[in-house]
């Protein structure tokens, strides 16, 4: 029969993606050293259909794009948004009659968390429909992406968040150690990867923090999972038991300090399955981590997920006007 077999000391890993931080660095800044912001429309404009809406959406990221922008979802604190108001509607002596709408679009670039505006271009569009919704998206149709003023526009936001960012570093880096102070592990991430590259020495100062806050994260989340593990084996000490307790410990990730005593939980199992049940079981985990795989992508998991979970519970972006 096939034994348990015991872990590497992977912790020593953890150091040496360490060193491929600098490389991947000065990777970004030979080519992909570019601003992410979030396409957000708000609920609040007036008229805007779901089908208006996604053609705004996709105007935004068209201006993103000719930028060299990454426009991203659910990525950045960073927003690139629009309020349309509709200052003239008519009908046209037209057989058979046809609607004109003209619109007023500002589009803002802004922190939608603190509601800090960093630029703003405003912009008037026309359009001509059969019907009122036709004349609506037509106008927004007739948002030029390729007009300069919105280039110039980008530029100004973008080199206003770096700025805020460089002048803001050492406020952000005391707030994700308050945070990991209480245990809020991800969030104090989703703050350090909230950090454009751009801002290289504010960058390396976030991902210095982040090391060690990463693993208290899977520190705490090992113990926690551990428990639980735990308590569902001792409850039952079964085949059933079993899987259940090996589902919970094979998401924690093997990295964590804790690891060692998820093993020796691991081989009492699979000793007691084998003497009552005369069956094999075996912990299944993740035994080859690629270790050229970043840790920066490990941070950027967690805070994103963290990111993305409050957006679609409690965070709502805060007016830019």
């Amino acid at each position: 029969m096939k034994s348990l077999r015991s872990i590497y000391h992977i912790p020593v890993c953890l150091f040496f993606c360490v060193c491929t931080m600098q490389a991947q660095r000065s990777d970004m800044q030979d080519g992909a050293n570019r601003l992410a912001l979030t396409v957000w429309i708000p609920e609040t404009i007036d008229g805007l259909t779901p089908a208006a809406e996604q053609n705004l959406q996709n105007k935004l990221a068209q201006i993103l794009s000719r930028s060299g922008i990454f426009a991203e979802e659910n990525a950045s604190r960073f927003i690139l948004t629009a309020n349309v108001i509709t200052i003239d509607k008519h009908v046209l002596p037209t057989a058979p009659p046809k609607f004109m709408y003209t619109m007023d679009v500002t589009l803002y670039i802004g922190d939608g968390v603190e509601g800090k505006q960093f630029s703003s271009y405003n912009t008037t569009v026309s359009g001509v429909g059969n019907t009122e919704t036709k004349a609506y998206m037509t106008a927004l149709a007739n948002i030029k992406t390729n007009d300069n003023n919105f280039q110039r526009f980008i530029t100004q936001g973008k080199n206003k968040i770096i700025d805020y960012f460089n002048a803001q570093c050492d406020v952000t880096l005391r707030q994700a150690d308050v945070f990991a102070g209480m245990d809020n592990h991800e969030q104090a991430l989703h703050l350090l990867m909230s950090v454009p590259d751009v801002c290289t020495e504010c960058w390396d100062k976030a991902m210095t923090a982040a090391l060690p806050i990463y693993q208290a994260q899977i520190d705490f989340q090992c113990r926690s999972l551990l428990l639980q593990a735990t308590n569902v084996w001792n409850a039952g000490q079964n085949w059933n038991a079993a899987e259940r307790a090996g589902r919970i410990m094979s998401s924690i990730n093997p990295y964590a300090s804790c690891f060692g005593d998820v093993m020796k939980l691991a081989g009492t199992i699979e000793n007691r399955v084998r003497e009552v049940d005369a069956r094999e079981w075996n912990f299944k985990y993740e035994k080859e981590i690629d270790l050229r795989r970043s840790l920066i992508n490990a941070y950027r998991d967690v805070g994103v997920a963290y990111g993305t979970n409050q957006r679609s519970t409690t965070l709502i972006y805060k007016s830019l006007w």
